[in-house]
C-alpha cells in the first residue's frame, strides 16, 4: 500500500525522467558513433546507482513518515498537542481554534433554540389547557367530543415536543432510583386516557408490587410512545384489549446501591393490527413510518419508537418488539429491578 501511494505521487517525475536519459542514449549512439558504447553503459550504471541512492533514502524517510502517520489516525488525541517538533504547529493549533469556536457557536444557538422551542411550549399549554375546559361546556356531545379529541391530540404532541427537547438537550436530567413499576404503568394511562377511554380499551394488569431501578419520567414516557401505538392501530372493530405482565429473566447481579437486581421483563400486549413481518425489523429507525403511512391509513412521523428506543438505551434498558400481524403486538422492556420485601 506504502509503495503504490509513493508511485502514484511519483509516477510523473519517473517518466520525465525516463525520457531524458532515453534521449541521452539515442543522442549518445545515433550522433556520437566515434564513442566507445562503453562508457555510455558505465555513465548509464553511474546514473542508475546514484537515482537508486537518492530514490531509496526519499522512499525511506517516506515509509517512516506514512508509518508514524498511520499510528498517531488511530489515536483519539489531538496531534497537533502530541508532536511537539511538528511544522507549522501553530497552524495547526489556530486552525483548531478556530473550529472549536464554530462549534461553541453552533452549540449555543442549538441550546436557545430548545430554550425557546420549551418556553413557547409552555406558553401554548396555557390557551390549550383553558380551551379543555371551555370545550367542556358546548352542549352538543357529538361536538364536544370531536372538539376534546383534537385538543387532546394537541396536548399530546405538545408533552411530546417538551420531552423531546429535554433528551436533546446538552444537560439531559436522569435520575436513577427505585421506583415501582405500577406506578409508571398508571402516569401512562392517566396520560392517554381519553384515548384509550373513547376506543374502549379494556386493561389488564399482572404487575405486582415490583421495584425497578429507573428514571420515573423518562419510562413513563417510553410507555406513552408504546400505548399510543396501541390506540393508534387497534383498529376499528371489535373489542380492544392491553395486557401488562412481568416476568423474571435468568441471572443475578448487584446494583450500584449494593442490592440485589434480577432482569426483569415488562410485557405491554395488545390485540391490534399488529405489524407486517418487512416493517417489524425497522420500526425503531428514525423516520420510518412503515407500509401504514405510505397507502395513507395512518399519519405517522416515525419519531415515537424511535425516541422510546433511545432513551430505553439511555436508561440502559432494552426494548424489543414480536407481533403476528392481525392479531397482537408485544412489546418487552429489560429492566433491572428487584421484589420488594
Amino acid at each position: 500500500m506504502i509503495v503504490w501511494r509513493w508511485f502514484k505521487r511519483k509516477w510523473g517525475q519517473y517518466v520525465v525522467l525516463f525520457l531524458v536519459l532515453l534521449g541521452f542514449n539515442l543522442y549518445f549512439i545515433f550522433l556520437m558513433r566515434t564513442t566507445h558504447m562503453t562508457y555510455l553503459l558505465y555513465l548509464d550504471l553511474l546514473l542508475l546507482v546514484f537515482l537508486a541512492v537518492v530514490e531509496g533514502t526519499a522512499f525511506f524517510g517516506f515509509w517512516k513518515k506514512e508509518r508514524r502517520k498511520r499510528a498517531f489516525l488511530q489515536e483519539n488525541e489531538l496531534i497537533c498537542e502530541t508532536l511537539s517538533d511538528m511544522e507549522d504547529r501553530e497552524v495547526f493549533a489556530h486552525d483548531r481554534l478556530v473550529l472549536e469556536k464554530r462549534l461553541q457557536e453552533k452549540f449555543a444557538e442549538n441550546c436557545d433554540l430548545q430554550d425557546y422551542v420549551a418556553k413557547w411550549c409552555h406558553e401554548f399549554k396555557i390557551p390549550l389547557s383553558a380551551a379543555l375546559l371551555i370545550s367542556t361546556k358546548i352542549k352538543d356531545a357529538d361536538i364536544r367530543t370531536d372538539m376534546r379529541e383534537q385538543l387532546e391530540r394537541m396536548n399530546w404532541q405538545m408533552n411530546m415536543m417538551m420531552q423531546g427537547c429535554r433528551l436533546q438537550s446538552p444537560l439531559f436530567d436522569m435520575q436513577i432510583r427505585q421506583v415501582p413499576l405500577e406506578k409508571c404503568i398508571r402516569a401512562s394511562i392517566r396520560n392517554n386516557q381519553f384515548f384509550l377511554i373513547q376506543k374502549k380499551f379494556q386493561i389488564d394488569m399482572q404487575i405486582g408490587e415490583v421495584i425497578v431501578y429507573t428514571d420515573e419520567v423518562w419510562l413513563t414516557y417510553i410507555l406513552d410512545q408504546v400505548l399510543n401505538n396501541a390506540v393508534k392501530y387497534a383498529g376499528q372493530n371489535g373489542e380492544h384489549h392491553i395486557r401488562f405482565w412481568t416476568e423474571k429473566a435468568a441471572g443475578q447481579t448487584r446494583s450500584s446501591l449494593f442490592e440485589e437486581t434480577f432482569p426483569i421483563q415488562l410485557f405491554i400486549e395488545d390485540n391490534g393490527e399488529g405489524i407486517r413481518e418487512s416493517d417489524i425489523r425497522r420500526i425503531f429507525e428514525k423516520g420510518y413510518t412503515g407500509s401504514g403511512y405510505h397507502n395513507g391509513k395512518y399519519k405517522s412521523t416515525g419519531m415515537g419508537l424511535y425516541m422510546a428506543d433511545k432513551i430505553a438505551g439511555k436508561l440502559g434498558h432494552e426494548i424489543t418488539v414480536k407481533s403476528c400481524y392481525g392479531e397482537y403486538t408485544r412489546f418487552c422492556i429489560m429492566l433491572r429491578g428487584k421484589q420488594p420485601c
